[in-house]
């Protein structure tokens, strides 16, 4: 291989990363020949037409609805459409894909060759399909261009059939891109083109000599691209040998992460967690990743969740790539609504629906809490991830709030009040939204109107029995309301701010235990408690029932053996206030 030289040529460094739109972002730009531009570049907002791209790939992209590029896409799409080696330091989710994949469709459109002219490696099989699976969308308007990924798990002899045909870009794990270079079945021989994303993931997986080997194995002459989302001395040394004065670019997308992510943790000790995590999921349930650091440890959460009613799936190590594959399928297609998954889930993984990532298990390290996070709130969506903490995880906190430059607020477990109101406020949205799909286009209608004149005629019953009974099928048999024990809830929300120095922080869900702070509210002792089989809901319902006061201004509710005690506002009518002494409860 010839000599290398290395010069600095142009770093950029985004130090706010808004949103997916580049709106008047500024850099600093260090030793730079082509400063001026990139300078122009980040003073105004700027469109992928401007980069000069072939109608194809604009087509393509207008599909997809990006109009703005991204910091990444931004510094490197230049770069790169001159055909110069590039060293990237960018987190994920930050559209690094796209800012080495469009460059490279635009070279290849019209390309005659039979053989791959391009190979990008990755370090796990769910980043090479998702990799694949962009060249394809971002290609979707270009002719005959071909993309593939490789990797083990899948059948090699499907590969091998895919590798006669054209093909321009492979995309593949450094494992099986080995074998088939030595079996003969990839010829690599017209490759002028390679890409390493997330160079220190391979590193770390102990892919250092697989690429080298590789590398080495590759014509001479052809553009090299790493990307990577930290830049240990291990990156620095490939860069130095095998990159031929590299645009470098860095981008901290850090900012990014704090405004689209809401970052929160729960008090909560071991026993409790699958309660805990239930009850979250009571409130939030639909494109849901839970992150575990066991493989058992998926399937009995996953058994667990299956029992209470949600649709959710496992994504671990032992699941064949094919089943792995057709998981994640389902969970972009809304078939399941919640993952639980290793971290082999953590890199790579981009489905739009997933709205939460809830650390069931406290992550290894910064980094991998970063990746967990990122699998929300990617692309200009926003997200929200909720971190499990016991007392002695507590003091990690700060570490992780300091890598990612954001506040990581206090997450009440929700009461059954909270958890009741939802399920209340769900059910009465679902009918209304039902009632209007009825009105405006129904083709069972008919049907209703028939079952409903039966029902009156031949059974005499009325509307609002009809009614009830038809939300009675709806509920089910089980009980609707949550009654279940809270004593254990107001230990784990029991939280000292003194020891952890991070202020009074407490979430929009902790009405019942801030009503018992405030000294707006009194205590009210009723002769009732366990021994009479009383549970909140009761005392909720007899109470709403016997006054006209709302569930919501209730506050704290303690029940013991032989009585109970309940918050209520101190301002409250003498008329109420009789009406509680005369207060009787099941009889």
């Amino acid at each position: 291989m010839a000599q290398k030289t290395k010069k600095l040529s142009s770093s950029y460094e985004e130090s706010e990363f808004k949103n997916e739109f580049v709106k008047n972002s500024k850099s600093d730009i260090e030793n730079d020949t082509n400063s001026k531009d990139l300078k122009k570049q980040a003073s105004h907002e700027k469109n992928f037409k401007d980069f000069g791209f072939k109608e194809s790939i604009l087509k393509s992209l207008e599909k997809k609805g990006y109009v703005n590029p991204t910091p990444i896409q931004l510094a490197a799409i230049p770069e790169l459409m001159q055909g110069r080696d590039l060293l990237g330091q960018a987190q994920t989710g930050t559209g690094k894909t796209a800012a080495f994949a469009l460059p490279i469709i635009d070279k290849l459109e019209n390309n005659n060759e039979i053989k791959a002219k391009v190979l990008v490696m990755t370090p796990t099989r769910e980043l090479a399909t998702q990799v694949a699976d962009s060249f394809k969308s971002y290609s979707s308007e270009s002719k005959d261009l071909k993309t593939i990924a490789i990797y083990g798990g899948t059948d090699f002899r499907n590969q091998i059939s895919s590798l006669k045909r054209k093909t321009d870009i492979v995309v593949g794990t450094p494992g099986r891109i080995m074998d088939h270079i030595r079996q003969g079945t990839f010829n690599i021989n017209k490759v002028n083109c390679l890409v390493l994303d997330e160079a220190d993931e391979m590193l770390k997986m102990g892919f250092l000599e697989d690429i080298e080997w590789i590398i080495d194995k590759l014509p001479e002459d052809k553009q090299m691209v790493l990307f990577s989302a930290t830049m240990p001395n291990e990156i620095k040394i490939i860069a130095k040998k095998y990159l031929n004065n590299p645009a470098e670019i860095k981008i901290k997308s850090i900012k990014k992460e704090a405004q689209l992510i809401s970052q929160k943790f729960v008090n909560v000790q071991r026993q409790y967690k699958l309660q805990a995590l239930k009850r979250i999921l009571e409130i939030n349930n639909e494109g849901v990743i839970i992150f575990v650091r066991t493989k058992s440890l998926t399937t009995s959460i996953a058994e667990e969740l299956e029992t209470a009613g949600h649709s959710v799936a496992v994504l671990n190590g032992d699941i064949p790539q094919n089943q792995r594959e057709a998981t994640v399928d389902r969970l972009k297609k809304g078939f399941i609504d919640i993952l639980v998954a290793t971290d082999v889930a953590a890199r790579g993984l981009d489905v739009e629906r997933i709205k939460l990532v809830i650390n069931y298990d406290f992550p290894f390290d910064s980094e991998t809490y970063t990746h967990r996070i990122g699998r929300t709130g990617r692309a200009g969506r926003t997200g929200e991830a909720i971190l499990f903490v016991n007392r002695r995880e507590k003091h990690f906190l700060r570490g992780l709030e300091n890598s990612t430059k954001s506040k990581i607020e206090e997450f009440l477990i929700p009461s059954n009040k909270i958890i009741n109101e939802n399920r209340m406020d769900k059910l009465t949205k679902d009918i209304n939204k039902n009632s209007v799909i009825i009105e405006k286009n129904n083709e069972n209608k008919s049907l209703m109107i028939d079952i409903l004149d039966t029902l009156k005629f031949k059974y005499s019953m009325n509307e609002e029995n009809i009614a009830m009974a038809a939300i009675n099928l709806a509920i089910g048999n089980k009980p609707f309301f949550v009654e279940e024990d809270e004593s254990w809830i107001n230990k784990q929300n029991s939280f000292n701010p003194e020891k952890s120095n991070r202020g009074n922080i407490r979430s929009k869900n902790s009405t019942r235990r801030s009503n018992y702070q405030n000294a707006g509210f009194e205590t009210f002792k009723f002769n009732f408690g366990r021994n009479n089989n009383i549970r909140v809901g009761n005392i909720i319902s007899t109470i709403c029932n016997a006054t006209n006061l709302n569930g919501k201004v209730i506050g704290k509710i303690q029940i013991f053996n032989d009585y109970s005690l309940v918050d209520l506002p101190k301002d409250l009518k003498k008329e109420t206030k009789n009406q509680l002494k005369n207060l009787r409860i099941r009889n």
